[in-house]
């Protein structure tokens, strides 16, 4: 058997491939859309992908799984559990529906379908036996139910797809997946997550890219409750501390459901040159990105750009300030060249934002605007007409600049009524660092509001000698 984990660092995202040497034949579990590194590993083993298929239906990411599937002819899997409200839609109407103890043979490997409910009804988690080694399953694929050293959250469908309250009845069936499922395999088994630290799906999960069921047994911060029997501290622990889920997951979660749209091949990337860009610009056709580090962005910038730094964190970046739904017009990249363009590319494809056309290598030529940058010893005579901190709830408890009003990064163009209308006065907003702070204030600016950014953020403050509020914040 061979099982090759792909691992995306900008969505802490892990996929899997699967394959029987012995007939060729390999299956993917949860791939994202960009999917040449599928095709790449499978034709660098000589397997042929036969199968696809996904533990759920994700919020975090745009699946793949109709990609892979419509490039390699691929079979797909798909869960048919978790009642109607979390049946796949019409675009999966020839794919396999499976229910628990669903089974998918590949030669020698058995992959085995496992209904685990709680981070969302429909959740299956996947066991896999190598037939030629053993009769009995070695691995778990948990996706979002079991990850190292934490569970999947289960209040991302209130948080993130409009639902009301359902955390509580996703944590009891979370409790109940463990009990039932997942303590009752051995110890040895491995456990394979879809997420690793990073990851706005849990709250505490481990950088280490596997773990074992007696190891999460033993060690974990919900095994005392699970020994216990006490559901109720299991709830109660579980639900507090979630960090801020991003408000593009309810896109994702739709897509996702309704089957996402199939690119097929992605066409070759334009150079713009300064005279092409400047007349698209001047008539609003496209928007640019400027992909550079924040430092680089405060020395001068095209007027209403938006700041992507890429390529590691394109995809979650791109997502908090793009709505492909609200805003299709075509995006042009600065990139140092090809190859990094269609990086970036690759990445924001992964959230389904398809709408890059081009890239240019500079802003030679192209009239530069400096963003208004706020020194921490000159915050307090800066008129503002509102004080925003972009970083998550759980960063604004432990210390926040007084008077702040906490909205995280990703939810902050979700929630402009808890801002003054564009023109009403100066947003003076920051982070931690001043990463997030200027793809925040970027896309605020491109929306008509006046922002001055705290230089050096958060940090900066407080090397200054400042001192912090740290009253807890209702997360936004």
């Amino acid at each position: 058997m061979l099982l090759e984990r792909i691992y995306d660092e900008d969505l802490a995202q892990a996929s899997y491939l699967i394959g029987c040497q012995a007939t060729g034949e390999a299956i993917v579990v949860d791939p994202r859309r960009d999917i040449a590194t599928y095709l790449d590993l499978a034709a660098k083993h000589a397997l042929r992908i036969v199968a696809v298929t996904e533990t759920h239906i994700h919020a975090d990411y745009l699946s793949g799984t109709r990609e892979l599937a419509g490039r390699t002819g691929a079979r797909m899997h798909v869960s048919d559990e978790g009642g109607a409200d979390w049946t796949y839609g019409t675009d999966f109407d020839d794919a396999v529906r499976m229910k628990h103890g669903h089974r998918i043979q590949l030669g020698n490997i058995e992959v085995e379908a496992v209904h685990t409910p709680g981070h969302t009804p429909e959740h299956l988690s996947f066991l896999v036996t190598d037939g030629a080694q053993s009769a009995e399953p070695g691995f778990m694929l948990t996706g979002d139910f079991v990850f190292v050293g934490d569970l999947g959250r289960p209040d991302l469908l209130d948080e993130a797809a409009g639902f009301v309250d359902t955390r509580f009845q996703g944590a009891r069936d979370l409790f109940a997946s463990l009990n039932d499922r997942f303590l009752t395999l051995p110890d040895y088994v491995q456990v394979l997550p879809a997420h690793g630290s990073g990851s706005a799906c849990g709250k505490a999960l481990g950088a280490i890219p596997a773990s074992t069921v007696g190891y999460e047994r033993n060690f974990s911060w919900w095994s005392q409750y699970l020994q216990n029997d006490d559901e109720q501290g299991f709830i109660d622990e579980l639900l507090s501390g979630q960090p801020d889920a991003h408000a593009y997951f309810g896109r994702m979660k739709m897509e996702n459901r309704a089957g996402p749209d199939v690119i097929g091949e992605v066409p070759s990337l334009i150079e713009y040159t300064t005279e092409q860009l400047s007349a698209e610009l001047a008539a609003d056709a496209v928007i640019l990105i400027d992909t550079r580090h924040n430092s680089d962005v405060h020395r001068g910038t095209v007027e209403r750009s938006l700041n992507i730094p890429g390529v590691a964190k394109a995809a979650s970046y791109g997502a908090w300030v793009l709505d492909p739904l609200v805003e299709p017009r075509p995006l042009v990249l600065l990139a140092a060249d090809l190859e990094q363009a269609e990086a970036i590319r690759d990445h924001l494809l992964r959230v389904g934002i398809d709408t890059v056309r081009g890239y240019v290598t500079s802003f030679d030529g192209l009239e530069v605007v400096t963003p208004r940058l706020v020194q921490p010893d000159e915050l307090d005579g800066v008129e503002r007409a509102v004080l925003l901190d972009v970083r998550n709830a759980t960063e604004y408890a432990d210390g926040h600049l007084p008077g702040a009003r906490q909205v995280s990064g990703g939810r902050v163009l979700w929630n402009l009524d808890l801002l003054p209308e564009p023109g009403a006065g100066t947003i003076v907003s920051y982070c931690q660092s001043g990463v997030r702070n200027s793809v925040v204030a970027s896309a605020l600016r491109r929306a008509g509001y006046e922002v001055a950014e705290l230089d050096g953020s958060y940090a900066a403050w407080i090397a200054a000698g400042n001192t912090p509020e740290t009253s807890p914040s209702v997360a936004v």
